[in-house]
């Protein structure tokens, strides 16, 4: 499946999840079929805003009638109070959409709110911001958007787009730079593709260089091993890509980016981000 129908299967799967066979019989039982109504959906606080492009699908999906005015971009800066999005229409549909599409604009706000936060403390220096793997299961197409939107980058999608060789591979392999070979060699006679080694120490990282692999991770090392790391690949090999990863936080991001890694990739953009607060309310 394309993009496109990604979305709108997780779209359908969570409308179903919520509105099952009968819809929401509260609103169907106090109001009805023809009563009209407009809301507007706002931030209740300051943050990035993700998650937007998904607001008319979701109400479209309901109720084609319904009129969806969007006020704020995908990636904008929202002031608490802000205004998201006008609907227009029948009463029963705006409320059966609503935590819906609450759920998904809280969960991918802050997850662009929290990527915005680390990537501003690093804006003046070579480091790019990348998530992980680590993202909520089916949601993780919508999660990835919602790390652009708050700046920062993409690092690999599944295990199908890119070869990163974690520890596991290279104590199975008996050592990085022989994961690396059989790595190189599967490239050779299949496709060409990105390779990346995780390395834990400056003995592994030594073997890693040599085997030149396209970008070596530093997996939670010490900031001077990163630092002699980086002097190493640039006289050795500076094509090589260098990525720092491991317990990184608002407290240890800025020095991380000092010791000119490439990258810095950090799991708690997504899977420890906190919900942005919105609401819907009728006006």
């Amino acid at each position: 499946m394309n993009e496109k129908e990604i979305v709108n299967t997780i779209i359908v799967q969570a409308l179903s999840e919520d509105l099952g066979a009968e819809g929401d019989i509260t609103s169907k039982s106090i109001f009805p079929e023809d009563d009209k109504a407009v809301a507007a959906i706002k931030s209740k606080e300051k943050g990035v805003l993700s998650g937007v492009y998904l607001i008319e699908p979701v109400y479209k999906t309901i109720d084609s009638t319904l009129l969806v005015d969007i006020k704020s971009e995908e990636g904008a800066f929202l002031e608490s109070g802000a205004e998201i999005c006008c609907i227009k229409g029948s009463v029963q549909s705006i409320l059966a959409g609503e935590r819906t599409v609450l759920n998904f604009l809280q969960r991918l706000s802050g997850i662009a709110t929290n990527t915005a936060q680390l990537v501003s403390l690093i804006k003046d220096t070579k480091a790019e911001l990348l998530d992980t793997r680590k993202t909520t299961p089916t949601l993780r197409i919508l999660e990835k958007k919602a790390v652009l939107a708050g700046g920062g980058g993409n690092h690999r999608f599944g295990l199908f787009d890119m070869i990163l060789i974690k520890d596991t591979h290279v104590k199975a392999a008996g050592g990085p730079a022989e994961a690396i070979r059989r790595a190189k060699a599967f490239c050779k006679s299949n496709r060409v593709i990105k390779i990346e080694v995780e390395i834990q120490s400056l003995k592994e990282f030594f073997k890693a260089v040599e085997a030149a692999p396209d970008r070596i991770m530093l997996d939670n090392m010490s900031l001077e091993d990163m630092a002699e790391c980086v002097s190493h690949v640039k006289k050795m090999n500076p094509n090589i890509e260098l990525e720092a990863s491991g317990n990184v936080t608002s407290e240890n991001i800025r020095a991380i980016a000092e010791t000119g890694v490439d990258f810095i990739s950090a799991g708690s953009i997504t899977h420890s981000a906190r919900a942005l607060d919105i609401h819907l309310v009728l006006v």
